[in-house]
């Protein structure tokens, strides 16, 4: 029997005294309960790779969408710009076909295009280009197909100009000047040796274009053609007439009434076809511009009475020019230049002028041509005698030169040309040897 005061050692506390229980214990019980409630925990397989893998198969896919976006995108940018460049191609080309048909942009300087016997339009079209007149020769036969004038091109020269249309072009060589009805044509011929001045009053008096008209585009130039970038530039204020020298000797056909440029481009063609790539390679060899192998050139055709003489008389001149002793080249016929055109024209007086003209006056070659010199007269200069002569005198009514080394003997030379005109029996030379020396 266990006393009043002894606890129960069976881990229970009598039941009427449960109130009497540990705090601590409740909360045991309490928490042990909690517990109890609790669904009990069992290990699962980790979520994170499960929501990884979703994941990651997430965003696997919105790559592959965005590559596929970003390749649709390029194909687009490509297809545009394929678009763009092909657009802007056909455009470029259109408009490149276009202007060449107006001839837009073209060099109005006229060319002598030449249309062989029996030539087709694909080889005109070609010669066409080659010559620079067009730059689609596709475009231009296929145009002259279409035309009614196609089966119509004369053979023959023509006279043409870059900036022609091609509906132009096909009409110039499909026709001849004498074809042409609504306006009269005229043949003016221009002999070796005129001057600008006399050219000019030619033209007015063959009713070609006015005579003052003429000289002001004839001098003006800057007509395109090659001679021209030769010229030293329009800015000397010593030349008379700025492109004397430049009216090429020949005989021209004009309509009546032309307008002066249109006469202007065809001399000045003509001067550029003359003058061969073999004469500036010359020129270049001597040291001479193409403006003082005109100028001389002018001299030597006013002076030589016929072409045979020409290159002995260039010698002397060259001789001259070459020589320190003689500064001046003292031609007579640059004084009457002076005198008979150059006054006679000139607006206001102006000495410095006919001092500049005048080999008596001024050193070396003068400022500018005296006339218009033909190609024997050029090629004179371009190829001279060689001799050392420094003196000649013409007998104007035989037309035979005299050559002189000396002083003496040129004046020697000039008392028995005056002696012959006037029919008096030549002077006994004393000294034969002298004589039989300047013969040589």
């Amino acid at each position: 029997m266990k006393s009043e005061n002894e606890m129960d050692f069976t881990g229970t506390l009598p039941e009427e005294d449960s109130d009497l229980r540990p705090e601590t214990e409740i909360r045991h019980k309490r928490k042990r309960t909690h517990q109890e409630e609790e669904p009990e925990y069992t290990p699962e397989k980790p979520r994170h790779s499960q929501s990884s893998h979703h994941k990651t198969k997430k965003k696997k896919t919105s790559q592959k969408e965005r590559r596929q976006r970003s390749a649709r995108v390029y194909g687009v940018l490509i297809m545009l710009t394929v678009v763009f460049v092909v657009s802007i191609s056909l455009a470029v080309g259109i408009i490149e076909v276009g202007k060449d048909m107006l001839g837009i942009n073209g060099s109005q300087r006229l060319v002598l295009f030449n249309i062989p016997e029996g030539a087709t339009t694909k080889e005109i079209a070609q010669n066409l280009y080659e010559d620079g007149i067009i730059r689609i020769p596709k475009a231009f036969e296929y145009f002259s197909r279409l035309s009614k004038d196609n089966a119509n091109f004369v053979a023959g020269n023509h006279e043409i100009s870059a900036s022609m249309a091609y509906e132009t072009l096909i009409a110039e060589l499909s026709k001849s000047m004498a074809d042409d009805d609504s306006q009269a044509v005229v043949d003016v011929m221009f002999p070796e040796g005129i001057t600008l001045y006399d050219a000019a009053m030619k033209l007015q008096e063959n009713n070609v274009c006015e005579a003052s008209k003429f000289l002001y585009y004839f001098n003006a130039g800057n007509l395109g053609y090659e001679f021209e970038d030769h010229l030293p530039p329009a800015s000397s204020t010593l030349k008379f007439y700025r492109m004397e020298g430049y009216c090429f000797p020949d005989t021209y056909t004009f309509y009546e009434e032309s307008e002066p440029a249109d006469v202007c481009r065809k001399i000045y063609m003509n001067f550029n076809l003359k003058i061969t790539d073999e004469y500036y390679d010359r020129m270049n060899e001597l040291g001479i511009s193409l403006d003082e192998t005109i100028t001389l050139a002018s001299i030597i055709q006013k002076e030589a009475a016929h072409d045979g003489d020409m290159p002995m008389i260039s010698s002397v001149f060259w001789n001259r020019l070459n020589s320190p002793e003689y500064s001046k080249l003292q031609s007579d016929v640059t004084t009457l230049y002076v005198e008979n055109v150059i006054k006679p024209n000139i607006e206001l007086d102006n000495q410095a002028i006919y001092d500049a003209y005048d080999t008596y006056v001024c050193n070396g070659l003068p400022a500018g041509a005296l006339c218009n010199p033909g190609i024997a007269a050029i090629e004179a200069v371009l190829y001279p005698a060689e001799s050392d002569y420094y003196y000649f005198y013409a007998n104007v009514d035989t037309g035979e030169t005299y050559f002189a080394r000396t002083l003496e003997e040129h004046n020697a030379n000039i008392e028995m040309v005056e002696r012959i005109r006037q029919g008096l029996p030549p002077v006994e030379e004393e000294n034969p040897e002298g004589e039989e020396g300047a013969e040589q």
